[in-house]
């Protein structure tokens, strides 16, 4: 059986720990889509930790952790976080890496800054780690396969065109230091011993894996409003963020996946530039982040301070349908013990109308949220683990929730560990 942990809207939702959660009871977990330029945080018995790159399945000595073909794969980056979680004694993971990932080459890296350098203003908040440069190069044919790695002819080839495709660019519209084929070459032979050991043919072990009647887990990154084509466009990410796209970047055919749980936090919050209708600002926000998380709402990757806001049902409701929901994972509830009232946005203006359905980017742009106050709970519901024993008001707050996105609420997490989780019988029916 296949299960895809996805997020509902701007990223940063929580979904490492639920994918670490649910791994208890899985096989295999495969990162399908993007690349060290997000992370997810894990707190568990061994410590507390922020994986860019690695599946959110490699502190189980069960678990075989794969990076699927659909990663933009940073082999150096990959390596080093591979080593430091073993050096804080977690037991030697699985690791199977696709030979038919593309690899984030040291250039890629310098063009992201280049651009964003160049774009000045009006730069896309890039997390320069080379994921767009990547993806483009992926797209436009002139990538890295790692299967390539192994082929001189090809590699020798491929180093001499892509610096002279590259240094154009270099050259005349960012003014760098130019690329060269030796050192490319010279790179690659590196990348291909790190790697060497953990490359294969990803789609043939899940095939098997799956008629043997093992359990996968499909881990993504960001969320739905991240999605190149559904999302925020153009302040999004480069590859697909949906569940679907799971298929296709681990390899597996689409009918497998029975399962699809959607990330959602108990308020808003967004790493990088884009429209965030339910955006708070001020002393409100700084409140909200210090409070927020696990040590506070900072990114995982980046360090930079997440945007902050009130729940809102417009985007949750589209991100679980563009997901495919059948279940929803709601995270940080704990966070907001300390409110009187609770805000949520359930519809956004737009030029003096009100709407429920999340527009296109250009409307967006311009909506204001409509808010529905709800009384808060105001006090701490950390240990709790059964759903009716959370105060009345926090589970109102969770059921109007609920009923405004209309997927079932079948897991509240209640803080950072493992076992901070409440299965929830009483979900909505869909």
């Amino acid at each position: 059986m296949v299960k895809a942990i996805v997020g509902a809207n701007w990223g940063d939702e929580g979904k490492g720990k639920i994918t670490d959660m649910m791994a208890q009871e899985a096989d295999i977990v495969v990162r399908f889509q993007g690349g060290a330029n997000a992370g997810h945080t894990i707190v568990n018995e061994y410590g507390k930790f922020a994986l860019h790159t690695l599946p959110s399945g490699v502190f189980y000595s069960h678990i075989t952790n794969i990076i699927g073909n659909g990663v933009a794969l940073n082999i150096p980056l990959l390596m080093k976080e591979y080593q430091s979680i073993v050096d804080r004694k977690v037991p030697t993971p699985k690791l199977l890496v696709s030979d038919r990932a593309q690899i984030v080459m040291p250039y890629h890296i310098l063009f992201d800054q280049y651009e964003e350098e160049r774009l000045g203003g009006k730069s896309f908040g890039s997390t320069k780690s080379g994921i767009a440069p990547f993806y483009s190069d992926k797209y436009a044919k002139i990538g890295f396969q790692v299967s390539e790695l192994f082929d001189e002819e090809i590699l020798k080839e491929k180093a001499a065109r892509i610096c002279e495709i590259k240094n154009v660019l270099l050259e005349h519209l960012y003014h760098k230091p130019l690329l060269h084929p030796g050192d490319l070459l010279h790179t690659l032979h590196e990348y291909r011993d790190m790697i060497a050991p953990y490359a294969g043919d990803v789609s043939a072990f899940l095939d098997k894996a799956l008629k043997e009647g093992k359990t996968i887990l499909l881990e993504g990154q960001l969320g739905t409003l991240k999605d190149p084509d559904h999302g925020i466009y153009p302040m999004v990410t480069s590859s697909s963020t949906l569940a679907a796209f799971g298929a296709i970047g681990a390899g597996l055919p689409p009918y497998e996946i029975r399962q699809i749980v959607t990330v959602c936090k108990a308020y808003s919050s967004a790493v990088g530039a884009g429209a965030f209708v339910s955006e708070l600002f001020g002393e409100e926000a700084e409140e909200l982040r210090r409070r927020g998380g696990d040590g506070g709402e900072y990114g995982a990757t980046t360090g930079r301070p997440r945007r902050v806001g009130w729940f809102d049902c417009v985007a949750s409701k589209y991100g679980c349908r563009l997901q495919g929901t059948t279940d929803v994972a709601f995270t940080v509830l704990d966070v907001l013990g300390y409110l009187d009232e609770i805000p949520i946005c359930t519809g956004y203006e737009i030029d003096g109308e009100i709407t429920t359905d999340f527009p296109v980017t250009g409307r967006l742009e311009k909506a204001k949220p409509v808010l529905k106050t709800m009384p808060g709970w105001k006090c701490e519901i950390r240990g709790i683990r059964n759903y009716e024993e959370l105060p009345e008001n926090c589970r109102n707050y969770i059921e109007f929730i609920e009923s405004r996105i209309g997927y079932p609420i079948t897991m509240v997490s209640n803080g950072p560990g493992r076992d901070d989780i409440i299965y929830r019988k009483s979900a909505l029916k869909i």
